[in-house]
């Protein structure tokens, strides 16, 4: 593996998914990142007891994932499905994959640790082994954490994965029953497509096993979301072909809401 510097922004816990919604329903691309900034803390947006928390949000989280994460800008792709309404259920999967896109450890830990233990018998998944990961790929890229911020890290993890249904349980957690909503998967498979990957690349990518699934499944996705009319999906052996009836994110979240003409 490429060594590449860790972070330490899973500490302070999940996935705040409720107050990325609102950050994403009430940005503006029209305003500087300090204006909006200063707006939020003032009107306090989020709701929250003290200025600190908001700043931390904002700053940690917020700015990192959604404004300079990978994608740039990522707020832009998920606010077409706000705006449509969509049910949680389908916005849940597309901020999870936006948090690990911008999470090293988050997107690492899942594909080395989560996608094979879905496929063994022990579905339980231990504070001491995620820790004792964590501190394996620190090692391997010459980094040093505290006891403290490495447990928390390794927390902070655990506490993500269940806030976005990857896990399940409080003080025992395991694997939860893989679920990956028709139209979340046609929004994603677009938004994969317009970061440059198509036919095979597309339906092999490494994003897909951020929600535990195979290529085989993938290939039954694709399949379902044609049978949908959703895309346009052929396949003979490894050629595939994949083609979306819409060219933005607006009218992705058309189709995949039904109000498409």
């Amino acid at each position: 593996m490429t060594k590449r510097k860790y972070t330490s922004r899973l500490q302070k816990g999940g996935a705040l998914l409720d107050d990325m919604r609102l950050l994403v329903q009430n940005w503006a691309e029209d305003a500087s990142w300090n204006e909006q900034r200063k707006k939020i803390i003032l009107e306090n947006t989020l709701g929250k007891k003290t200025k600190k928390r908001i700043i931390h949000i904002l700053n940690s989280i917020f700015y990192p994932r959604f404004l300079k994460g990978n994608p740039l800008d990522a707020w832009k792709l998920i606010r077409p499905l706000e705006d449509n309404n969509l049910s949680i259920e389908v916005l849940k999967p597309v901020y999870y994959w936006v948090s690990c896109r911008s999470d090293l450890v988050l997107y690492e830990y899942v594909l080395e640790e989560m996608f094979p233990k879905c496929k063994s018998l022990d579905l339980s998944v231990r504070m001491e082994e995620t820790i004792s990961w964590v501190k394996k790929k620190l090692e391997a890229n010459n980094q040093e954490w505290s006891e403290s911020v490495t447990e928390r890290v390794a927390w902070g993890i655990l506490a993500a994965l269940r806030d976005f249904g990857i896990l399940e349980g409080t003080k025992k957690k395991k694997v939860a029953p893989v679920y990956l909503p028709l139209e979340a998967f046609v929004y994603l498979a677009f938004t994969l497509y317009k970061l440059g990957s198509s036919g095979e690349r597309l339906v092999n990518h490494p994003d897909w096993k951020l929600f535990l699934i195979d290529t085989m499944v993938v290939e039954r996705l694709f399949l379902e979301a044609h049978q949908n009319k959703m895309l346009h999906y052929q396949s003979a052996g490894k050629i595939y072909r994949i083609e979306f009836p819409v060219n933005n994110w607006e009218g992705m979240a058309d189709v995949i809401s039904g109000r498409a003409n």
